[in-house]
């Protein structure tokens, strides 16, 4: 299967954005002071695991999508241009 130009791009970014988006969550997951995600000990709540969870699996997925979309603007680069 061979991915266009546009897709190959939005892909990348699409994985680029994931990273970002998705480690500044866990670095304010880890800061949070209000209460859910660790308890008055210190430890961490079922919120905090629910939602480390949720980011490690988005990342997972984030980069998945961004190794397809490099590989398609790699792909590019590499093939003659048509016309």
């Amino acid at each position: 299967m061979k991915l266009s130009r546009p897709v190959s791009w939005f892909l990348l970014a699409f994985g680029v954005w994931s990273w970002f988006i998705w480690i500044t969550f866990v670095k304010n997951l880890w800061q949070d002071g209000s209460g859910l995600a660790f308890d008055d000990a210190g430890d961490p709540t079922g919120y905090f695991w629910v939602h480390l969870v949720l980011a490690l699996t988005s990342l997972l997925l984030g980069t998945v999508v961004g190794v397809i979309g490099f590989r398609g603007v790699r792909a590019l680069r590499h093939a003659p241009r048509e016309g």
